[in-house]
């Protein structure tokens, strides 16, 4: 009988990653199976590579699409910690449209 990815002994494997303008970071972690997005960002450790991180639920993700804190994770996945824009982009196109 052969053990899928999800079935290795250590559990899943994922990543974890955040950035602002001036650094970013990428944690790849072992976590239990049944790990929701909230526990691997809280086992990742990254708040201490940004201590002013607060994480808002609205703004996480999985390979760029918005998740749930409390989504269950799958071998492989990418958690993606969003930051609140700066500028509104449709704003920021008016504006640009507006000098030409």
């Amino acid at each position: 009988m052969s053990t899928g990815p999800d079935e290795k002994a250590g559990g899943l494997t994922v990543e974890v990653v955040y950035a602002t303008p001036a650094k970013q970071e990428l944690i790849e972690l072992e976590v239990q199976k049944g790990c929701t997005v909230a526990e691997a960002i809280e086992q990742s450790g990254i708040r201490q590579a940004f201590p002013e991180l607060t994480i808002d639920p609205a703004a996480v993700g999985i390979f760029g699409r918005k998740v749930l804190l409390e989504s269950p994770l799958r071998d492989g996945d990418r958690v993606e910690i969003y930051r609140p824009l700066q500028a509104d982009p449709k704003e920021t196109r008016r504006r640009r449209a507006g000098k030409s």
